[in-house]
């Protein structure tokens, strides 16, 4: 393994809960502040994460991610800087509408996208205007290997969302799409990984729920 000195580490925290999530209700570019209860993980999350000194502190620039980095930063004197290009999926003309309703209008193109191969899968688009796990991915990962190569060898929190580690997970080998379906990983679960602005490595998983599939 090369020194650590090498690679810059990265903790990718998804955010707490919010109203929409409380009301199952799709986000995407949707704005939504975070719960009461949302507010306690982010601390818990805090606290957890205590220990490790971070040299900078990145968020989607939602209200949902930045408020939940803010709180990560709250006793280390770091200012929280926000990126367009690290916000959650646009989910097109689903934003802002009833889960269950839009799955159920949209059934037929669920079906539909569960006969494709996996890379049809993450290429596949909803509707009009949705973004895909390949769109999304690209987003993040390049804001990742900027980041990497601008603080190599320093530690770096990025407050996210679901659906966009979803997508950088699958796209680094973690897991198929089936394995990692939406919904698997948690308000505040997050991922640590390693990367030179080239490569990534994996190294630690915490409420990123993978499903195991029978063969």
């Amino acid at each position: 393994m090369q020194k650590s000195e090498n690679y810059t580490k990265f903790y990718i925290v998804r955010h707490g809960q919010t109203e929409a999530n409380e009301q199952e209700i799709v986000s995407g570019h949707f704005d939504s502040p975070l719960t009461p209860v949302g507010e306690k993980q982010a601390k818990e999350r805090a606290e957890t994460l205590k220990h490790i000194h971070f040299d900078a502190i990145f968020s989607s620039d939602l209200v949902r991610a930045k408020r939940t980095a803010e709180v990560i930063a709250a006793d280390r004197k770091l200012a929280v800087n926000t990126a367009r290009l690290i916000r959650e999926r646009c989910f097109g003309d689903w934003e802002g509408r009833p889960t269950k309703e839009v799955m159920e209008e949209s059934r037929h193109m669920i079906e539909w996208r569960k006969t494709l191969t996996e890379e049809g899968k993450r290429a596949s688009k909803m509707n009009y205007g949705y973004e895909s796990d390949d769109d999304i991915a690209w987003r993040l990962m390049t804001f990742l290997r900027e980041v990497a190569v601008t603080y190599l060898g320093q530690t770096i929190c990025v407050v996210v969302h679901g659906s966009i580690m979803r997508a950088m997970l699958m796209h680094l080998g973690f897991a198929n799409y089936d394995e990692l379906p939406a919904g698997s990983i948690e308000n505040t679960g997050y991922c640590m990984i390693e990367s030179d602005g080239v490569d990534f490595f994996i190294r630690e998983t915490v409420g990123v729920n993978k499903r195991e599939i029978e063969n």
